[in-house]
This record gives C-alpha cells, structure tokens and sequence, in this order.
C-alpha cells in the first residue's frame, strides 16, 4: 500500500491509500488544503485539529451546496424530460388541405392579348401625336 506525502494548511502528513489512488488521493488533499489555507489567512494559525476540522466543515458545506444544486438540476432535467415524453406521445396533427388558385390558360392568353391592344393603341396615339 504506497504512502503519499500530503501538506495541509502547510503541515505535512503520510498518508496511505490504495494502489493506483494516489491521484485522487493528492487532488483531495488539495481542497482540504485550499479550505485550511483560506482559514489560516482569516484567523491566523490554529490548532492542528481544529483546522481540520473547520476545514473538513467547509468543504462539507460546500458539497452540501453542490448536492442541492445537482437535485434542483435533476428534477429540471425530468420535468423537461417529461415535457419532451408528453409532446412525442400526442397524436401528430391531421394535415390540412391547402388550396392554391390556379389561373386557366384562358385568363393569361386574353390578358396577353389585351396587353398587346394596349401597346398597339399607345404606338398609334404616339404616331399621331408625332404627326399634328
């Protein structure tokens, strides 16, 4: 079993921890470590104990924290997940019929065809106009 040298709030400690754990191990002891030094720079130095102590609150605290924040997300996340089940499950809308006008060849060609009447009549009232 490997001992890993640990530093909280600047006192050294060995401690043992499983084959292959001795990052975990080094990245816990690093919270504690940043809980004790934020304590040591308020209140200046304190008894071993208390310090750890204080520091392991504080981190307690903080998971607490974290705790209610990750159930609070949870419940959002099911809420929405039931929203998402609600609105897969509803029937999907019947389809609606959608008339679009069509205008018959007849239409267009004597539209064209009064089109035509109307240049030919301002080609003629131009001409005359030209003339007088």
């Amino acid at each position: 079993m490997p001992e890993v040298q640990i530093s909280i709030g600047g006192r050294p400690f060995t401690v043992a921890c499983q084959e292959g754990e001795e990052h975990f191990l080094q990245s816990a002891a690093q919270l504690l470590d940043n809980e004790a030094t934020t304590l040591m720079d308020q209140i200046g130095r304190l008894p071993e104990a208390r310090m750890l102590l204080m520091a392991g609150l504080m981190l307690a605290d903080k998971a607490a924290g974290t705790d209610d924040q990750l159930k609070s997300l949870e419940d959002k996340v099911a809420q929405q997940a039931a929203w998402i089940e609600e609105l897969q499950s509803r029937p999907q809308p019947e389809p609606q019929r959608v008339e679009v006008a069509v205008i018959p060849d007849e239409v267009t060609q004597t539209l064209a065809e009064l089109a035509a009447r109307a240049e030919a009549l301002a080609d003629a009232a131009e001409d005359k106009s030209a003339v007088a």
